[in-house]
């Protein structure tokens, strides 16, 4: 079994497919040779399941950025920061949140943890009241 950095590593990718293809969870993680681990495949369905009220969160908080705008990788670490965040209440809020960030300094912009560190605490600030 994978550890929760590694499952949270595969779910970006995940998630970043699942824009990418314009599919749903179910048929992508149907069309995978390889099933993603449980707790990647929970952020995955979780993320997908809640996207819409996750996107308009997004929105409403992001300053000066238009969710279009963000980097595929940022939008999908976003999308599962805030699934974490506001869908999986036992998770520590700074584990979600730099979790998140050592992804976005891995695999997105040089920009992209400040972004993704401070989007993600207004978002932690508005449903981790």
């Amino acid at each position: 079994m994978a550890t929760r950095r590694e499952a949270r590593e595969r779910a970006l990718s995940l998630c970043y497919e699942l824009e990418a293809r314009g599919m749903t969870a179910d048929e992508l993680l149907t069309s995978l040779a390889v099933a993603p681990d449980p707790y990647a495949e929970m952020i995955v369905r979780g993320v997908d399941e809640h996207r819409e009220e996750i996107d308009a969160l997004l929105r409403k908080l992001s300053e000066h950025w238009t969710l279009e705008r963000m980097p595929a990788v940022d939008r999908a670490l976003l999308r599962i920061g805030s699934y974490e965040l506001g869908w999986q209440p036992e998770l520590p809020l700074a584990v979600v949140i730099d979790e998140a960030v050592e992804l976005a300094g891995q695999y997105s912009t040089k920009d992209s943890s400040r972004f993704v560190n401070a989007l993600l605490s207004r978002i932690a600030s508005e449903l981790r009241v």
